[in-house]
């Protein structure tokens, strides 16, 4: 089972999530991760779940439509949309701080 680090704000949490799991879907039924992953609308239009992925991108699929028009050049800097994506391996997320 994919073991997911999440790091926000210097903390750190790290747990175990059954494959093919949104961590977005679960943050909005309270099950992962604490503390919460920051996230509206959960279909790719807000980008406000986008995180760096630090470790564990080389098993994610190639960034889709919406992550490209969201995105854009932060998708170079490591940067997915949460929402679009479904963990079958380990990865390593860092979630920045929403600018002022």
């Amino acid at each position: 089972m994919p073991i997911v680090t999440f790091h926000k704000n210097g903390t750190t949490v790290r747990d175990e999530v059954k494959p093919n799991t949104n961590l977005v879907v679960r943050a909005g039924i309270k099950q992962f991760p604490y503390p919460e992953l920051s996230f509206q609308c959960g279909m790719g239009k807000c980008a406000t779940c986008a995180c760096k992925v630090l470790a564990g991108g080389e098993h994610l699929p190639p960034p889709n439509w919406k992550e490209k028009k969201q995105l854009g050049e932060r998708l170079e800097q490591g940067f997915r949309l949460v929402c679009q994506l479904w963990l079958e391996h380990d990865i390593e997320l860092l979630q920045e701080p929403a600018a002022a």
